[in-house]
């Protein structure tokens, strides 16, 4: 990025006047889930660095947005709760994932343990293996990249050759309790994952005095020793000989599952802090690229230090949410002396109850799939501007245990495939964050201002209750980034506009990546990075299927369901220097789409906002050849944008120049029938939510945006007569 767009990120994303510098910010929060019911209890986890007393309420987040093109941040207080004076003191987190066994016997005269192993960071040291004991400890360790055990006081040198990463090797370890003598077997053959390397092919025996030992039902812990350490690297086909007690592991089993069965009534291995799974093991040779062809090519297990599934923090409030409270947009609102932090939830209308015609579809997907991201905090030390940061992104770096988003990479260079919300999410407060959430309060006070009514429903909702979460309502608004979806939402999306839904898409780049959900994780999705499309690390050999439900990962227009097919364009072209704006279709105002103008005179739509105009960050195309019907109007495009926005990397079709101005990077309006009466709007661009509310809502965007949604709110049918 060059200085000039990353001065403009930080203009979407600066201090409101009334926000001081940041002095220290000491609370933050989460809740488990985000979306409830109303009548439902919410469960409110908080931790200061110091002791803080405040005073936490329940506040309807009107908007979120404090900048300048918004329309101000508001709130209003839940008068029918009490606000709770609290007490915070500290909660620490604990990031790196691990496997742990418990196991039931008694080895006086054998104990014996063995896996495959291969390093992935070697530049800080770790714990491969932890043997726990009543009395007697076992650990397995990477130590200034050599192999090295230590039990009893002492320490073995397993291997005088240095470990190298991403290198497969087999380690054996028989300690004879008995007799005092140790014997580890190092092995390192040739193997293919992820790459043939036959530089250190051979095998090493190393045989050593050991201490006297009693191992009594012991735990054992991959990943995971002594003083909370971690590990980062793989495990495979482990197993282990406790006296006439023996223990496997298939690694291959289960994928989605958080423990791994011991083939008995007890051991198994529990996973925790969410390592990665399908991933190649030693044996993979290539030859399949799916781990459902093959599954014991695929036995392995990578741990990283940093990974975080669930902060694991204790309740600090409950607070029962009224049953007759209104579907919306909330914060659990903690404020001290010195600092106020907001923790947003969504509610919806109490089951069976009273609901509106039209409903916005918070997109909860997107919003954990850039959970803690760390671009802007990057950018900031590129550009030696810390000071620019809002409190949230600098907590960040003062707090990297928080964990990753999909937009990160481990530091030893795997992407991170696996996000959660059972931890505080920084960017997901009012104001914090120029895209995703912030965004989407924009919407939702332009809704709220038309006074049409509506509810809102999130993407887990989608994904886990399918069609019935969004059928009784006529109308679906999507956020201003959509752009993370599961089989599960796409499925039930479809089946909703196939019964005469009406689809109102206001972002850009939507439904573009692929995730899943597993049952055995709730609160978080898995991406893989696949093949092709704009990303910040793709998915390396034999890793491009899922673990959670075995599907081909990346791009939905690489799996057969282009965003064309559903909302009429596709995501085009992204940059960040200057939005611009749309200039209506010449025919438009003669076709049957001409109501979408009703009041709007001007040729040009869109010319300020955020950023410059209604046009802009990240921009979708109408395309018949990727699926965009063909009957579809066109009702506006913006072809002229500033150097830096650019086509989409799934549109290169070779080494060449493209010509400027570059016909596939455009921004479209276009709109749609669809069976049973229904239809789609779509806008094409992320900076539409920046361009509502100017001039208080008396601007040519927000009359687009009224227009389609009154007469999509109107129960009389919408339909298309073939000429």
């Amino acid at each position: 990025m060059t200085k000039e767009i990353l001065n403009q990120l930080f203009e979407l994303h600066q201090m409101s006047d009334n926000e001081t510098q940041y002095q220290g910010k000491s609370v933050t929060a989460y809740c488990d889930p985000w979306t409830f019911r109303a009548g439902d209890d919410v469960e409110w986890r908080a931790s200061s660095h110091k002791k803080t007393a405040g005073v936490l309420e329940v506040v309807r987040l009107e908007c979120g947005d404090p900048t300048r093109s918004g329309p101000g941040f508001s709130e209003c207080i839940v008068s029918d709760l009490e606000a709770i004076p609290i007490t915070l003191d500290e909660q620490a987190v604990i990031p790196g994932s691990y496997a742990h066994a418990a196991l039931r016997g008694v080895s006086e005269e054998m104990f014996r343990i063995g896996f495959w192993f291969q390093p992935t960071l070697l530049t800080r040291d770790g714990p491969i293996c932890w043997v726990e004991s009543a009395t007697d400890n076992i650990e397995i360790r990477v130590q200034k990249s050599l192999l090295v055990l230590e039990l009893g006081g002492v320490r073995v040198q397993l291997r005088d050759i240095l470990l190298e990463r991403h290198r497969w090797y087999r380690l054996d370890l028989t300690l004879q309790l008995d007799k005092g003598i140790g014997t580890a077997t190092v092995e390192s053959p040739e193997t293919r994952s992820p790459g043939r390397d036959l530089v250190q092919a051979g095998e090493t025996t190393t045989q050593f005095q050991i201490p006297a030992l009693l191992l009594e039902n012991p735990s054992v812990y991959f990943g995971a020793g002594t003083n909370e350490s971690r590990w980062d690297g793989r495990i495979a086909e482990p197993f282990v000989s406790l006296g006439v007690s023996e223990y496997s592991w298939s690694l291959e089993d289960d994928m989605a599952g958080n423990s791994v069965p011991s083939g008995k009534d007890h051991g198994d291995l529990q996973l925790f802090q969410l390592p990665t799974r399908a991933v190649p093991g030693p044996g993979w040779t290539g030859s399949h690229q799916r781990w459902t062809d093959a599954p014991n090519e695929w036995n392995a297990v990578h741990f990283h230090h940093d990974d975080l599934y669930d902060a694991g923090w204790h309740v600090s409030a409950a607070i029962s949410l009224p049953k007759d409270l209104e579907s919306g947009i909330y914060c659990l609102r903690f404020t001290t002396s010195e600092e106020v932090d907001r923790v947003p939830f969504f509610v919806r209308p109490v089951k069976g109850g009273v609901h509106s015609d039209v409903a916005l579809l918070m997109p909860t997907c997107t919003y954990m799939a850039y959970a803690n991201h760390r671009m802007l905090i990057n950018g900031a030390d590129f550009m030696n501007a810390r000071s620019k940061l809002r409190p949230e992104h600098q907590y960040l770096v003062d707090h990297p245990e928080l964990g990753l988003s999909h937009y990160e990479k481990h530091p030893d260079g795997s992407g991170v495939m696996f996000s959660s919300r059972r931890r505080p999410v920084l960017q997901v407060r009012p104001g914090a964050d120029g895209w995703n959430f912030t965004p989407d309060t924009d919407i939702d006070a332009f809704l709220t201002h038309t006074d049409v009514g509506h509810d809102v429903v999130t993407d887990e909702d989608l994904h886990f209750e399918g069609v019935d979460a969004i059928s009784n309502y006529r109308v679906l608004v999507t956020g201003s980034h959509p752009e993370y979806w599961s089989t599960e939402m796409l499925d039930a999306l479809e089946e909703w506009q196939r019964n005469g839904g009406r689809l109102m898409y206001l972002g850009g780049n939507g439904f573009y990546w692929r995730v899943a959900f597993s049952d055995a994780w709730p609160g978080a999705i898995e991406l893989r990075r696949a093949e092709d499309g704009v990303r910040n690390w793709q998915t390396r050999d034999g890793e491009n299927y899922h673990a959670w439900g075995s599907e081909y990962g990346g791009l939905w227009r690489r799996n057969g369901r282009s965003p064309n097919q559903l909302v009429g364009i596709g995501f085009s072209a992204q940059g960040f220097e200057k939005a611009s704006f749309y200039v209506r279709d010449p025919e438009v105002l003669e076709s049957r789409a001409s109501w979408i103008l009703d009041g709007v005179e001007n040729d040009e739509i869109g010319t300020s906002g955020l950023g410059g105009g209604a046009a802009g960050q990240e921009i979708d195309r109408y395309d018949v050849r990727l699926g965009s019907p063909e009957h579809a109007v066109i009702v506006a495009s913006a072809t002229e944008f500033a150097p830096d926005m650019l086509r989409t990397k799934e549109e290169f079709e070779g080494t060449v120049a493209f010509p400027d101005p570059d016909p596939f990077v455009r921004s479209d309006i276009v709109f749609y029938e669809t069976p049973n009466g229904g239809a789609v709007f779509s806008v094409g661009s992320i900076s539409w939510f920046g361009a509502l509310a100017r001039d208080g809502y008396d601007n040519d965007v927000a009359q687009i945006t009224r227009n389609v949604l009154t007469r999509f709110v109107d129960p009389a049918p919408l339909e298309y007569e073939t000429p």
